[in-house]
This record gives C-alpha cells, structure tokens and sequence, in this order.
C-alpha cells in the first residue's frame, strides 16, 4: 500500500499554501475589523486566483478547469482553510451539478465558472426547510415554455458576488419533482430580503431572497425535471469533503500556533507546555489531527478509485461529521493555551474558533450526518464503515 503524495500532489499542495499565505492571509485583519472587503479588492483576488491556476479544480479542462483529483482538491482545500474569515472562498468550486446540465448550459454557465467570469450560489434552504428537503415550498409552475417560481430562500451563501442562483424548487407543486433551475442573478422578481449578520465574519455575504413569479425559459432547467435531489446528494460529497479539508487546515495552524506560544510563553519559571495540562491539550491536538486527516485522505483516494457512489455519499457523511467537530475541539484547546491573548480578535485562533462553529451546521448538520450513516448501517451493515476499500 503506498501512502505517499506524488510530484503532481506535492505541487498542487505547495502552489495553495503560497495562495493562502501571500493572498489571503494579509487580508485577514483589514476584514475582520472592518467587516467586508472593497470590491476592488475582492475583484483583485479573483484573477490571483486564475494567475495562480486554482480556479475550477473540481472540474475538468476541457470546460475550463484544472482537472484536479479529488485528494489534489482535499491537499488545496486544506492548505486554504488556514486562512481566516472563510477567505478560502474567494476560490471557487463551480458545483458539482453544473456538469449535468446541456452542451448550451455548460457553454453559458460552467465553462464561465469556472474561468472565473461567472459566479454561481446555491438557493436550497427555507425559513421552514432545512435538514428536511421534502419540506421545500418554493415552486415552478409550469407555465407553457416558461416556468414561473415563487418561493424564499435562506442562507445563500455568496449571493453578494453571484451573477446566477442554482435554485431547488418544486415543479408544480409535486414534492416528488424537487428540480433545480438556473436563475440569473438580476432577474425580474428575485428580491433581497436581507443579509443577516453571523457569528463569524465572511468574506462575502448569506442572503435572504425571495423569488417573486420568476419567469425562466425550460431551458433553464438543471440535470431534468426531478433530479434536483439526488444532483444535490453528489454535490453534497463535494461540499462535505471541502469542508473537512478546510477544518484540517484550520487545526493545523490553530495547533501550530498554540505549540509554538506553549513554548514561549513563560509562567512560574518556565514555559507553559511544561505543564502536564497544556502537554496533554497539545498531545490530544496532535492526535484528533492524525486521525481526521488520515480519515479525509483515505475518502478522497477512494473516490478518485471509482468509489461506488453511495459508499461515498456515506464516507463523506463520516468525514465531515468527524472533521467538523474535531476542528471545534482543537480551537477549543487553542483558544484556552493562548489564555486571555486567544479571545482577542487580532489572533487567528480566536478567528478560527468562530470560523469552524458552523461547519457542524452548514452542508447537513452534525445531527444529519449521523441519521445519513445510521441509515446506512441500518441497509448494509458495519462493513460499509469497518472494511477497506480502495
């Protein structure tokens, strides 16, 4: 069994740690004491992203991508969730569904993604619909060789700089026709609500919108009439690997910084990590990153072996689930061994500790990924988690 990261990996590994440390990371503090970004900035970040070729890595190059493999993605994810203030965002992952769409859809919406001329966000949750899809109320009523939606929409996460929403909504009414449309960004109807303010501060905003009689020509359908479930299902292992990968990254520099402070900082005479306390907070850091790492690894090396696809739906259940929460625990610890200095704004840890509180939440919950792999104990048994798959 070889375990080791080839030239191509290594690469792709160091060209995102260069990204996320001349790139992001000097826009840490600007963003977290003024709480956004001038547009011009945010323009000038979305060519460093094409200059440095990490635009579209989770598509291929014939529509405009970088081809990357799914444990390439996970190594480029990782080194950019070490950047506070979600900043990681500023590079784009055209979703996954997009690759469903017609030779015109994929010629107008995600070759321009993915080349970083077009942006999308992505309209799944309601004020009454959340973990349960099958509660969406958000229609499209077929109208001849229109659809008209109505509906509102919650936490659509970079609708400030999106210039088209992926909206799930309900053909005619038919809960078992959940669909996803292409709707641009300025269409007549598509109204915002408002843009909460949130525990941690993003680079971009989660707005609340709402879709008033919004007229889009069938073409505007996403993957046909139905699929917009199980699109969103493959999208979500997607999602859920890049959000592991950026909690990885966020308890790695959250316990790099802590083991370094431990051995500097002094206090009665000597530097603290000679305390058993803060050796052993240090040492349970080491470890639940050991873990979850491997963990991340192993699911993207699976998948890109061709993976069966509900095994993969469940295995990125897992990792997210173990990720999030173990990223919560490691700042945690980070935030108490920098003591009164980890609650200041001004230290990344504070940052980070708010960054990883939704990742428990956001992509399914904590409490949804256990129902997602307790359903698949429950159909195939623990092997689907005990065995060993390439």
């Amino acid at each position: 069994m070889d375990l080791t990261l080839d030239a191509a990996d290594l690469a792709w590994q160091a060209r995102a740690r260069e990204f996320a440390e001349t790139v992001l990371l000097p826009h840490e503090l600007d963003l977290e004491m003024t709480g956004a970004l001038p547009q011009a900035t945010k323009d000038e970040l979305r060519r460093a992203v094409v200059a440095h070729g990490l635009n579209g890595i989770n598509h291929g190059p014939e529509v405009g991508g970088q081809g990357c493999t799914q444990l390439q993605q996970t190594l480029i994810n990782e080194e950019l969730g070490k950047a506070t203030n979600a900043l990681w965002a500023v590079v784009w992952h055209p979703a996954a569904p997009l690759r469903q769409g017609t030779a015109e859809q994929i010629r107008d919406y995600l070759i321009p993604s993915c080349l970083g001329e077009r942006r999308a966000c992505v309209a799944v949750t309601e004020p009454d619909a959340g973990s349960d899809t099958g509660a969406i109320r958000t229609t499209a009523t077929r109208q001849g060789d229109r659809y008209v939606i109505s509906g509102e929409k919650w936490f659509v996460t970079s609708a400030d700089v999106a210039d088209y929403i992926i909206v799930h909504a309900i053909v005619d009414g038919d809960p078992h026709q959940p669909t996803l449309f292409l709707v641009d960004r300025n269409a007549s109807g598509v109204i915002v609500k408002r843009e909460p303010k949130f525990t941690h501060t993003y680079v971009f905003g989660h707005h609340e919108l709402v879709f008033d009689h919004v007229e889009v020509g069938v073409e505007r359908v996403l993957g046909g009439v139905g699929q917009g479930l199980e699109l969103t299902k493959d999208w979500f292992v997607e999602a859920r690997l890049q959000i592991a990968a950026n909690c990885l990254g966020a308890a790695i520099r959250a316990f790099e910084l802590a083991n370094h402070w431990a051995s500097r900082r002094v206090q009665f005479g000597a530097p603290i990590r000679k305390q058993q306390a803060v050796e052993f907070m240090l040492a349970d850091m080491a470890v639940e990153i050991m873990a979850a790492k491997s963990m991340v690894y192993r699911v993207a090396g699976q998948i890109d072996h061709g993976a069966d696809r509900k095994l993969a739906h469940a295995h990125a259940s897992v990792v997210k689930l173990h990720a999030s929460e173990m990223a919560g625990r490691v700042l945690d610890r980070a935030v108490q061994i920098f003591g009164g200095r980890g609650y200041m704004r001004e230290n990344p840890v504070e940052r980070l500790s708010r960054d990883v509180r939704v990742d428990r939440i956001w992509e399914g919950t904590s409490e949804i990924q256990r129902v997602i792999i307790g359903g698949q104990l429950a159909k195939r048994g623990t092997q689907v988690f005990t065995g060993w798959y390439r």
